[in-house]
């Protein structure tokens, strides 16, 4: 019996009037049409010779093996080998399937598989909403594209943006890559994945965490913000927003930046920062600021700009322009401090050098020269020895005058972090405010030798030994004119001395920091079933599914949305002003 002819007479046997006002009904075009007793309200039909059965109904095509059809309830349930299409936009198989072609509603189980153009999606059970042109499952699933696969406890699929909205348990699973979430909306034109709540990208060379994030799925590039940060095996970079490249092995952080280096103590600080992890290179500016821990005191190095590269064994930071160093000393101990237009530190070698116009500060001592370098022992982390290189010139300030030393070269030599001996060479000349034990000045003692050693003690000269003194002598105060107590080449530049490390930025204006374009949480959708009593569902008496199935239930995972931070934001506001208030 052909298919047409089995409809007419179906509606003649049920006396189904058909008006303009009714749902349009489904339409089978294809079957071996039977009756059976036992199913008085079903036309069965039965794939044939010819093929499938086949069934359309307003854009949606059905094929199937067998197929129950009730007309009077506009219902049909299919089974095996089950298809629906709609259109170019997506084919949905499974074992069986139910379509109210009154509410437009579908529902497939068994070896589900969901085929969209760019990926496929598996569950068990899946619903799919024509009207709303959504798909939803809850008792997981797995969606395939052409670089990764993705599953979780929850999913939902809107047709319309071909966007998937994946809750609880979230995985998504690369040969370059894991990514673990709470929530996260996949848009499967593009790959672009956006993470909502904590999350983490896995790979061999790295971990990204946020707590807010977009990845590009097939590019490899990423945009991070709110608690986001990257491990690079013995580097991790901080910052308010963080982009990364994974191609190029590449990240670069924006705004209240820091970088930890694990395996040398160290810790860099900025407001911009890149990465390139391959090079072991990391350039940072904007207030850059690189803090190292050593021997229980920390060192503090500042430049408008920092780079650092090297492997862990052997770091080399450079800072370059204006840039400035800060030690605070132990309790009790004054700082070390110094200033050039470039530093260059040697982790391996334990070397710091100050290049061009450098001023070094050690306690009250000022030393300056072409340039500064400190020595420290590698072993114990100390500071060993300083050496100040052409034109070398020491003044520590005294109550009347300045103590000054000068020479082609000083070398300065340190016990427990503290400058105790200072040995001028070549060309060396002194002026000295002899002072006796009651610190009561005795003489003004002016001499040229060809070197000079001073010692220290809590950063005071006690002491002056001259090698083969050439001239000079001690001369009562009154004696040696005012203008003859200055040496040649002699500065002071105490005013530019750091005594904290907010020093390190005194006289420079802060950064103005670029806002921060976040990554804002998607809006409320509702939910997928309608808020309605269950009495109220609109599901046929045949169908295998109760209306409790189509009712959302309490421990379903629930996105979080921009409307819900808009809430949560409120009720925090509130009680923080009940606090304020003592409310």
């Amino acid at each position: 019996m052909k298919a047409i002819s089995a409809y007419i007479l179906l509606f003649l046997f049920f006396g189904i009037n058909l008006s303009a006002q009714e749902k349009q009904k489904v339409d089978i075009q294809s079957g071996y049409l039977e009756l059976r007793p036992e199913f008085p309200d079903a036309a069965i039909y039965t794939k044939d010779d010819t093929g499938q059965v086949y069934i359309v109904h307003e854009g949606v095509e059905m094929w199937c093996d067998q197929a129950f059809v009730y007309l009077k309830s506009n219902f049909v349930k299919a089974y095996g080998m089950v298809k629906i299409s709609q259109g170019d936009t997506m084919t949905m198989n499974s074992k069986y399937a139910e379509y109210n072609g009154n509410t437009q509603f579908a529902f497939a189980s068994g070896d589900v598989v969901l085929t969209e153009p760019k990926t496929t999606l598996q569950t068990d059970t899946l619903y799919f909403d024509r009207i709303k042109q959504q798909a939803y499952y809850r008792t997981g699933g797995t969606v395939r594209d052409t670089a990764s696969v993705l599953t979780s406890r929850s999913g939902r699929y809107f047709v319309e943006s071909k966007k998937y909205q994946f809750l609880s348990d979230v995985k998504i699973v690369n040969p370059k890559y894991t990514v673990n979430s709470n929530q996260l909306d996949f848009y499967s034109d593009t790959g672009a994945a956006y993470l909502y709540g904590p999350s983490t990208i896995v790979s061999e060379t790295s971990t990204v965490y946020c707590e807010r994030g977009y990845y590009d799925t097939r590019g490899d590039t990423g945009y991070f913000v709110k608690n986001s940060k990257v491990d690079y095996e013995n580097r991790t970079l901080y910052g308010d927003s963080i982009y990364f490249d994974r191609n190029k092995s590449f990240a670069s952080a924006t705004n209240n930046i820091r970088v930890l280096d694990t395996i040398n103590k160290s810790v860099i600080r900025g407001h911009y920062a890149e990465v390139y992890r391959a090079k072991d290179s990391v350039f940072i500016t904007k207030r850059a600021v690189a803090i190292t821990v050593r021997d229980g005191d920390s060192i503090y190095v500042h430049a408008d700009t920092l780079r650092v590269t090297g492997k862990p064994e052997n770091r080399i930071v450079k800072g370059f322009y204006r840039a400035r160093l800060f030690k605070p000393g132990k309790v009790g101990d004054e700082p070390t401090s110094g200033k050039c237009d470039s530093i260059y530190i040697n982790q391996k070698r334990g070397i710091t050098k100050l290049i061009r116009n450098p001023v070094l500060w050690s306690g009250e001592s000022q030393m300056i020269g072409d340039t500064i370098h400190l020595l420290s022992d590698t072993i114990t982390d100390k500071l060993d020895t300083l050496k100040v290189f052409n034109n070398a010139f020491l003044v520590q300030k005294d109550s009347i005058g300045f103590n000054q030393v000068k020479g082609e070269r000083l070398i300065g030599l340190f016990t427990n972090n503290e400058l105790d001996t200072v040995n001028i060479n070549k060309n060396a000349q002194v002026i000295y405010y002899s002072r006796n034990d009651k610190d009561e000045l005795v003489g003004i003692n002016n001499t040229v030798s060809s070197s000079i050693q001073m010692y220290l003690e809590e950063q005071q000269i006690t002491g002056i030994r001259f090698i083969k003194k050439a001239d000079g002598k001690v001369y009562p105060p009154s004696m040696l004119p005012e203008n003859a107590r200055i040496l040649p080449g002699f500065q002071w530049r105490g005013e530019e001395r750091l005594y904290s490390v907010e020093d390190l930025f005194k006289g420079k204006p802060a950064p103005v920091l670029p806002k921060i374009t976040g990554i804002p949480l998607p809006k409320d959708e509702g939910e997928f079933f309608e808020d309605i009593p269950e009495d109220k569902v609109q599901l046929p008496k045949e169908s295998k599914l109760s209306p409790k199935d189509l009712q959302n239930r309490p421990d379903d995972p629930k996105p979080e949305t921009l409307e819900s931070e808009a809430k949560q934001d409120s009720i925090q506001q509130k009680m923080n002003d009940s606090i304020q208030t003592g409310n």
